[in-house]
């Protein structure tokens, strides 16, 4: 049985909780097919390499795999090196082609592991001098690189065309020169600024609505070599709006946060898939909701997610883009790593209390597989934040 903590709460206080001890979800009830779920996963950081954790980049490779096993053991598809495995905020171009090396090799030796790379231009610092050459030799660069490794490549949003183009023909012409190369579909990643400030304006306008059309019609015309597009943008209005244009064929995968299981269920016209940093977080759950669904068993299916939604939101608030910190946070809790280190010392960007709230949340979800030892970790956390038990 977990013992009291003291958690601070908004008003400065401190207030006694116990966490559940509520059994854990079962194993995924059947098969998750009539899904395609991919959960983005987080990279472990290696906290005794003695590095500037500002400015270097050491990664524990075997929890960083073991946590990839993890994922395909619950039928999820793993979508490798993309913003969840912060490229761009700690992970070097040098360090992600080690990260995709090594879990391509793993995923070839798990029976029926799928498994996407995220592909960007993040070797580019944006500057004057970046031209739309310098994006596309980029882009083709780490497409090479995952192809080579036998990898099938997500299409990344790109800070440095975002900075050098000049209207939404510059990204016509990018994506339609990679896209008319790749070896196979891909699945194009449109990320909001709200995850990156960096990518303001992306497609070539400030409009949502006009960037919409442009990325429309890269999917029409090259629908033959997509999978499909992971919408990042925290709008299911728009993520349900765009879904319905695209050509058969070509899938949406919901990066909605904020309302996945709204999205993933779908309506009378269709539905969305999923590619969603969330799940790394709340894997267990988002398996058994899935096979639920999978058994025409609706109700359950949001029995289980629905209690999920709030932990969420709460992880990806604003400034969304340090989303991250919540869920490595989540992998301490859980024993999926021993510390609660990250690369590019992101640990640090979120407060005593968000934390704690994530406690809370996290247990109310039912998310926390063993309540003792994420009792033990959160007030480790606290004592080194000043807050003794």
């Amino acid at each position: 049985m977990p013992r009291p903590l003291r958690l601070p709460r908004p008003d400065g206080t401190l207030a006694l909780y116990i966490a559940s001890t509520s059994p854990a979800l079962p194993a995924a009830a059947g098969p998750l097919r009539s899904r395609i779920a991919y959960a983005a996963v987080h990279v472990v950081a290696d906290p005794l390499a003695d590095v500037n954790p500002t400015l270097d980049c050491a990664v524990d490779w075997e929890s960083t795999l073991a946590f990839r096993r993890h994922v395909y053991g619950l039928g999820l598809a793993v979508a490798e090196a993309m913003d969840t495995a912060q490229r761009g905020m700690g992970m070097s171009w040098e360090a992600t082609k080690e990260l995709i090396g090594r879990s391509l090799a793993d995923a070839r030796t798990i029976s029926g592991a799928r498994i996407g790379c995220g592909v960007g231009t993040d070797q580019l610092v944006p500057s004057p001098r970046v031209t739309l050459e310098h994006v596309e030799a980029a882009y083709e660069e780490q497409v090479e690189w995952v192809e080579r490794h036998g990898g099938q490549v997500i299409l990344m949003a790109s800070r440095a065309l975002a900075a050098c183009a000049k209207g939404p023909e510059d990204y016509l012409r990018v994506y339609g020169r990679i896209l008319r190369h790749v070896a196979q579909p891909v699945i194009i990643h449109w990320l909001g600024d709200m995850f990156d400030p960096a990518l303001e304006g992306y497609w070539g306008s400030p409009s949502l609505d006009v960037a919409m059309e442009v990325l429309l019609a890269v999917v029409h015309e090259h629908a033959a070599k997509l999978d499909g597009v992971k919408l990042s943008l925290l709008d299911q209005k728009r993520e349900i709006a765009m879904r319905r244009q695209f050509p058969p064929g070509v899938h949406m995968y919901s990066g909605d946060d904020f309302d996945y299981p709204t999205t993933i269920r779908g309506d009378e016209h269709g539905y969305s898939d999923a590619l969603l940093g969330i799940f790394d977080a709340i894997a267990p759950a988002a398996s058994y909701a899935l096979s639920r669904l999978a058994a025409g068993d609706e109700a359950g299916f949001h029995d289980v997610l629905g209690p999920t939604v709030p932990l969420s939101r709460h992880i990806f608030r604003a400034p969304t883009r340090f989303y991250k910190t919540g869920i490595v946070f989540m992998a301490w809790l859980n024993g999926h790593q021993d510390h609660f280190t990250m690369v590019g010392g992101q640990e640090s960007t979120r407060s005593t209390l968000h934390l704690a709230e994530l406690f809370r949340l996290a247990d109310k979800a039912g998310l926390l597989s063993n309540p003792e030892l994420a009792t033990r970790r959160m007030k480790t956390l606290l004592a080194t934040r000043g807050i003794e038990p």
